[in-house]
Order: C-alpha cells, then sequence, then structure tokens
C-alpha cells in the first residue's frame, strides 16, 4: 500500500475488527479493566490490551475477543531474561498476544543483533499460535533504525511489528513510519500502528498505510467517527 488517502469502504464493524481496545494506564483498576472488556465486547474490536498485573482476564463465554498483553513496558530497558519470563507468566495467565517493548538503546547504537536476541528470547516463551507484536517505538528511531529493528524482528520470529507504547516523549504512529514499516516487512509480518490513533480518519489512514492492527483506547469515539480529545496522560494511548 502506498497511498494516504483513507478508503471510505471499510464500515465501523471491519474497523472494529483492526482494534485492539487499549487500557494501560498506571492507575486502572480491575474494574476498569471489566468495563473495558464490556465496551469491546460491545463495539465487537478484535481484542483488549492490557498489562500484565490484570491478568487472568474473565471473558463472557460467548465473547470472540482475544486478550493482548504489554512486556517489557513501557521502557524496553528490562533484561531478556526478565522479559522472557514476564511473556512466559502472562502466557500461563491465558494470553493470546503478547506486545514487547524492544531495547530502544541497542537500536539507537544500532546493535541489530541485541535486538534480534532480544526479541529471540521473548519469541521461545510464546509458542505458536500465540501472538508475539514488537513494539519499536517509531518515533524514537530515524527510518535506517525504523529498518534495522523491522529486519531484526522478522529474523527473530515476531509477528507483528508495533509502532510505539504511547508513553515516549517523542511521539506515536504516524502515517510515514507505518509504511515504511510495511515496506521493510512486506507480507510477512503485520504491522500495528498505536499511539496517538483518535479519529476515525487516522485509522482510515494508518490502515491504507499498511497498518493490520490499530492499538486504541478511544475505540468508541474512534469507531462513530468522532474525534477523541487528547490526553493528558499518554499512557492512555
Amino acid at each position: 500500500m502506498t497511498s494516504s488517502t483513507p478508503s471510505p469502504a471499510l464500515d465501523a464493524a471491519g474497523l472494529a475488527r483492526y482494534i485492539d481496545h487499549t487500557l494501560l494506564k498506571p492507575e486502572a483498576t480491575q474494574a476498569d479493566v471489566a468495563g473495558l472488556i464490556a465496551e469491546a465486547v460491545e463495539l465487537g474490536v478484535y481484542s483488549v490490551c492490557v498489562s500484565p498485573s490484570m491478568l487472568p482476564l474473565t471473558l463472557p463465554a460467548d465473547a470472540d475477543l482475544k486478550v493482548a498483553v504489554v512486556c517489557g513496558f513501557p521502557s524496553g530497558k528490562h533484561a531478556s531474561s526478565i522479559k522472557a519470563a514476564e511473556a512466559a507468566l502472562s502466557v500461563s495467565q491465558g494470553t493470546d498476544e503478547v506486545d514487547m517493548v524492544i531495547d530502544i538503546g541497542a537500536a539507537k547504537a544500532g546493535r541489530f543483533d541485541l535486538v534480534e536476541a532480544d526479541i529471540s528470547a521473548v519469541r521461545a516463551e510464546i509458542p505458536a499460535p500465540l501472538i508475539l507484536k514488537v513494539i519499536i517505538e517509531s518515533a524514537a528511531l530515524t527510518d535506517d533504525e525504523i529498518v534495522g529493528v523491522c529486519r531484526a524482528a522478522v529474523a527473530a520470529g515476531a509477528d507483528f511489528v508495533k509502532t510505539s507504547t504511547g508513553f515516549h516523549p517523542a511521539g506515536g504512529a504516524t502515517v510515514h513510519a507505518v509504511r515504511l514499516m510495511r515496506e521493510t516487512v512486506g507480507d510477512a509480518l503485520g504491522v500495528k500502528a498505536s499511539g496517538g490513533v483518535r479519529s476515525h480518519a487516522d485509522a482510515l489512514a494508518m490502515i491504507e498505510a499498511g497498518a493490520s492492527r490499530l492499538g486504541v483506547s478511544g475505540s468508541k469515539a474512534v469507531l462513530s467517527g468522532a474525534a477523541v480529545e487528547p490526553s493528558a496522560n499518554p499512557a492512555a494511548y
């Protein structure tokens, strides 16, 4: 996909299946997560994405809903063995997908071998068909660094590359980063746009650029076509 012009062909129900309905605020409670799940079922989104301390989740018996959890979040500055252990615990508690953060400093230093090893350590604890998404914090990277970490993710056997945690001061997803990530991984991996996807137009633009999944907290507003006002707490995204 090369155009950044949003496609009008995707209806709300179709768009919902791209969405990981996300709640990663540090102050989130179990009651908040229960509300997240209820809203996710109502909206028909693909999954809920939560912090690992919130596991295990109780889903309605008939819910067509996956569970995603973050790992090494949000800094990525954890030993690979710790990330791997965190992923293994999440798998044992019923997660379907793990969104891990790479060591951004290793990428900035050009040590893509270390990035690959970090991802491989986590991948080893997530057996197929469970999904591993790799958060690269694209706004903090140059284009060459984005390409390098995406290639490392492919080599390590990841299933997705993901733009952002939503916590980094450099920002979140951009159409440019999503397009570059898609061009780099081709059809081998999914691409998840996350961080600042706050409107229906944002969502469609990211998909047109090559995103196959979206991380969104304000899913109801996005699906209704309304803009979500920026939050004082970027962790909301």
